[in-house]
């Protein structure tokens, strides 16, 4: 099959890996990269053995697709004129920085017969690819994403920043429509909220508790799942995930390291055993970027749309405006 070539917008931190990932994966050929700092894009370029272009429309004409790792304020107008050419455009979470952004996107997708795909990452970590043996339709939810503080993304509220990798991954998990936000958020060292928490809740039941801090000592990426018969602990960090199950006792399909105990009420006697899932050796990123390039090659609906990209920023953008409410009514 032939290669498809692709092109880079930005190459900050985010663009730079984007490049030396599409350098390395044999389904792509990096054209280019482009960046509005050209000796960024030079730097880029010869550590990747590719060329800088000078303006984005030579980038453009030049590939198939494009991946856009501008800053989140520039994600609209780079992707615009890249699915208006025709062109198969992958976008660095949050996929815009409104909501009628990205409909318009969407939309615009759809008219042009071309793929988005959405860089929401930690759909990719290898603790979640190794739950994909198990069901999973969880009651409650808990997550924890704490960061030392960054400059680099304080150009945005901590829900588009951090908060919006637990967001798309929840309804992932969930897969029902949220029926109720509360939220409350505080800017401490930059001029958007720094730390926020959110409580949702869905249509089906199920309620998720989420905590996002740029300004933590310590770092943290964990969630909890619970759900009828089981308890699931994933680390994002570690790459770990670990499943305490209830099974009738003698179930031989439960592959556990271990028993903790024995529930003998009732008719049904079941067995607590747990379980931590072989975890593969991923590079989540370069696994999303080639999921991207087979969307487009084998024209298939790519692994985050930009559909469910657009869901997020709504749930993430309501957040926002319950935090705000909140702030008016302590004046």
């Amino acid at each position: 099959m032939q290669k498809l070539k692709i092109g880079v917008i930005g190459a900050g931190h985010l663009g730079s890996l984007h490049a030396k990932m599409f350098a390395q994966i044999e389904t792509a050929h990096l054209v280019g990269v482009y960046d509005i700092d050209g000796g960024k894009a030079e730097r880029v370029a010869s550590e990747c053995n590719t060329k800088a272009f000078s303006t984005p429309a030579n980038l453009f004409a030049a590939v198939d697709a494009v991946s856009v790792a501008t800053t989140t304020k520039a994600h609209f107008d780079v992707a615009k004129q890249s699915i208006e050419r025709g062109l198969h455009t992958f976008i660095e979470k949050p996929i815009t920085e409104t909501i009628e952004q990205a409909r318009q996107l969407v939309r615009l997708a759809e008219e042009k017969g071309v793929k988005i795909q959405v860089g929401h990452i930690e759909r990719f970590n290898p603790a979640i690819l190794a739950l994909e043996q198990f069901e999973i339709k969880p009651l409650f939810i808990e997550s924890h994403r704490l960061a030392q503080f960054n400059p680099r993304g304080s150009d945005v509220a901590v829900v588009l920043d951090l908060m919006i990798h637990d967001i798309d991954l929840i309804l992932s998990l969930v897969k029902s429509p949220v029926i109720r936000i509360d939220a409350n958020g505080v800017a401490v060292v930059s001029d958007s909220e720094d730390i926020a928490n959110a409580r949702l809740q869905f249509e089906n039941g199920c309620v998720a508790n989420v905590t996002a801090s740029r300004i933590s000592q310590n770092k943290m990426r964990k969630m909890r799942l619970f759900q009828q018969d089981a308890y699931i602990s994933i680390d994002f960090s570690q790459g770990l995930a670990e499943v305490f199950r209830l099974v009738d006792e003698g179930d031989t399909t439960a592959k556990s390291t271990m028993q903790l105990g024995k529930i003998d009420q009732g008719q049904r006697k079941r067995v607590i055993v747990y379980e931590q899932p072989e975890v593969k050796e991923v590079n989540a990123l370069k696994h999303e970027l080639e999921l991207f390039i087979k969307a487009v090659q084998n024209n298939t609906e790519p692994a985050v749309s930009g559909k469910e990209g657009l869901q997020a920023l709504e749930v993430a953008q309501e957040i926002l405006k319950k935090m705000e409410s909140q702030k008016i009514r302590m004046v």
